[in-house]
């Protein structure tokens, strides 16, 4: 991993000040942007949303002591607003594992092969894992839910706001970048450093891919451990990440924009399951008190 031979432990009072290289200080300030994302950067900038939020309303900040309503307009502006920063919080892992990817004179990005250098040839074999995975995991999701043993998945209502399918789109995205370049590229090249051999590196990274879907049920563990499995193998082939990415987001946007499309069509599939009715009492009703 990188270390800088100019920067100390701590800073003595009488120990003189070393400048960085110029690599050194974009390295740094990648590093103190990521931390402080990590931690109360995050808190900070929706704290000064929430300020700003507060001093556009009519009300003076004195007196704002009950829930407003404000306008449908205003609504949907802040509603979007703190959806797209949730997206993109949820990305700043992605630029820790890549950051702690970084080598001197060995871009991260290059060592992954998450660039575009070779983008054609990447969307085709991305497209070619979209038939191999997606087409099949939809098959098993509907057997799932024909089987009563996967969760129903919620799915975005596609409404006719402008900002609905865009936002979708960063969903899908964000969840591609984070799995792939972490379950992946990351971990593939940790644990290949701690001596462990290729097929233990699949297995177990695939095995955590299948966890880290529990929720949705056994079918979604099978299934995602076989897309851990099959995209594990494509990367130790490859040595390219971007394949995945580009299988792995639209996939999801397929479940995420073609889901509720879905829903629409065939509701006793893949719409939620009916409220089970109440059973009649058998027993006399009471007799009212007086």
């Amino acid at each position: 991993m990188w270390q800088s031979g100019n920067v100390s432990a701590g800073l003595a009072e009488n120990e003189p000040y070393v400048p960085l290289s110029r690599a050194e200080r974009i390295r740094t300030w990648w590093e103190i942007s990521i931390v402080l994302l990590l931690s109360v950067g995050r808190s900070a900038i929706y704290s000064v949303l929430s300020l700003i939020q507060a001093l556009q309303r009519d009300v003076s900040l004195g007196d704002q002591t009950s829930s407003l309503n404000p306008s449908a307009d205003a609504e949907a502006f802040w509603d979007v607003l703190y959806q797209f920063l949730g997206q993109a919080f949820g990305l700043v892992p992605v630029a820790l594992a890549i950051f702690l990817l970084w080598d001197p004179g060995m871009s991260a990005f290059r060592r992954i092969g998450l660039d575009f250098r070779r983008f054609g040839g990447d969307l085709g074999r991305g497209a070619a894992l979209v038939a191999v995975i997606g087409i099949p995991g939809l098959a098993l999701y509907a057997a799932g839910r024909a089987l009563g043993a996967t969760v129903q998945v919620d799915a975005s209502p596609l409404d006719p706001s402008l900002w609905t399918i865009p936002l979708l789109l960063l969903a899908a995205l964000r969840a591609g970048l984070t799995e792939e370049v972490i379950f992946i590229g990351y971990l593939f090249d940790r644990l290949r450093r701690l001596g462990w051999g290729w097929w233990a590196i699949i297995l177990s990274t695939a095995a955590l891919r299948g966890a880290y879907h529990a929720y949705q049920g056994l079918p979604a563990v099978l299934g995602n451990f076989a897309m851990g499995v099959v995209f594990g193998w494509c990367y130790r082939r490859w040595g390219r990440v971007m394949p995945l990415v580009i299988a792995h987001t639209l996939i999801d946007i397929v479940a995420f924009v073609g889901y509720p499309l879905a829903v629409a069509l065939w509701p006793g599939l893949f719409g939620p399951a009916p409220s089970p009715s109440p059973t009649p009492s058998l027993s006399p009703s009471p007799t009212p008190s007086a």
